[in-house]
């Protein structure tokens, strides 16, 4: 599969489970159509402001929508959802170049961001100027992440996806690894060579018939989203091919595959699902989302048996943003609840209600998200562990065809596990489908 919400590497984004008492996954299930999905007002009289969105971002869900309505009594909110952003974001950009067809708020995806934000821009409004909107309350790469050359800044953020390693304490007991979240941090802790060196003392300890982790594009996912540079400079040319952070990244993930550290699962399919379900593996990247995700797979009969520890280094994997066409019929409110919905306050609601990690840092402080903590991970500090792994992030280019080199790179990935190529073959027959995907 190549995407759910964006590919497999942003699917995990739609998860719909539960975290802990009343804690989701970002961006919850694409199952969900949205409940408020018709455009009109009744006759009412109000002012009717629709939601273009992917996935679930879960503001209904949250309460949030009832919130503002009761605020602005004049205001009528209704969502549409498409389930998948491979469906959502073509759709968008023909309603962009048409300018037509557009709702008054439409969700970005940040795998998208890049590309709307070069080629698109003079279709939104600019969200740095409106009322309620400051960039200081806001990550700074995240906030940069959609702000245009001239500086324009086009889309809020609504959430992040900071980085962590989930795993099995059953497991690694069984291998005669500690089981401590501080102590399997320090396992690893700052280098993912270390992680491998780990994984080797499961393969050789460990229980029968389970993989050290799920995939070798999971462990590439976690290792280049920590890194410092990815696959464009900030001239805008594609450099992945000459980039040290991807190379160190494919050889780690490689040498994984290679050494068969690795389940040898496509993520987010019903076989990974399965896998995940029985204890196949005893490690996963586990960006905030994903622990929703591992709850709903792993269901009570793992519960307990998860925990959450930091990641070799921290990296972020997912988050959207919310813009507002300069076409639409209702912009100036529609900018008014974008600001609103992703203030502080507002991700901190969110978050306690749905587990979207929010992209404001003021909300860290919160009580909702400082104090967080995830009993089906053992009572895991997941506000006090993301909150540390966010405010650490490297600060990455991202290019407009990000997500097309990603999946070819993680298919080249594939072909080691599968034993079908060498590192150095699989390498090339990615490049290759990159430079076609790319006309290069």
């Amino acid at each position: 599969m190549r995407s759910y919400r964006t590919t497999r590497r942003a699917v995990g984004l739609l998860a719909a489970a539960a975290l802990g008492t009343g804690l989701l996954s970002a961006c919850a299930s694409d199952d969900d159509d949205g409940s408020k999905s018709d455009s009109g007002d009744g006759g009412s009289g109000k002012t009717t402001i629709t939601m273009g969105l992917f996935g679930t971002f879960g503001f209904e869900e949250a309460g949030l929508y009832d919130e503002y309505e009761k605020l602005n009594p004049d205001i009528t909110i209704k969502q549409d959802v498409i389930e998948r952003n491979e469906n959502y974001y073509p759709a968008l950009l023909n309603h962009l170049t048409s300018n037509s067809g557009l709702a008054d708020v439409q969700a970005i995806e940040v795998a998208n961001i890049a590309e709307v934000v070069d080629t698109q821009a003079d279709r939104f409004m600019d969200l740095g100027k409106v009322d309620g909107a400051s960039e200081d309350a806001f990550l700074d790469w995240k906030w940069q992440q959609a702000t245009a050359d001239d500086g324009k800044t086009i889309g809020l953020g609504t959430d992040v996806g900071p980085m962590a390693v989930c795993y099995r304490k059953d497991h690694f007991e069984a291998a005669g690894l500690p089981t401590d979240r501080e102590e399997v941090a320090e396992l690893w802790a700052g280098d993912w060579e270390k992680f491998l060196d780990a994984g080797r003392d499961f393969k050789e300890n460990g229980p029968e018939g389970v993989a050290w982790v799920d995939s070798a594009d999971a462990v590439y996912d976690g290792a280049i989203a920590s890194s410092e540079g990815k696959y464009y400079d900030e001239a805008g040319e594609v450099i992945y091919k000459d980039s040290p952070d991807v190379e160190a990244a494919w050889g780690i993930a490689s040498t994984a595959a290679e050494e068969k550290l690795t389940g040898n699962l496509e993520q987010f399919t019903k076989q990974w699902d399965q896998a995940m379900s029985n204890g196949d593996f005893a490690t996963i990247s586990c960006p905030a989302w994903m622990l929703g995700y591992i709850q709903e797979k792993g269901g009570t009969k793992a519960e307990g048996k998860w925990d959450v520890a930091q990641s070799p280094r921290p990296g972020n994997w997912g988050g959207s943003f919310l813009g507002v066409p300069e076409s639409g019929p209702n912009k100036d409110e529609a900018a008014k609840l974008v600001a609103w919905l992703t203030a502080p306050e507002q991700q901190a609601k969110l978050f306690a209600e749905r587990g979207n990690f929010p992209s404001a840092p003021p909300a860290y402080d919160m009580e909702a998200v400082r104090t967080a903590t995830n009993p089906y991970f053992g009572d895991a500090p997941i506000g006090e562990l993301f909150s540390a792994s966010a405010e650490e992030i490297p600060v990455q280019t991202i290019g407009p065809k990000d997500q097309v080199i990603d999946d070819n790179i993680g298919n080249g990935l594939q072909l080691i596990e599968q034993g079908k190529q060498d590192p150095d073959g699989a390498w090339d027959e990615a490049v290759k489908a990159v430079d076609n995907a790319l006309d290069q």
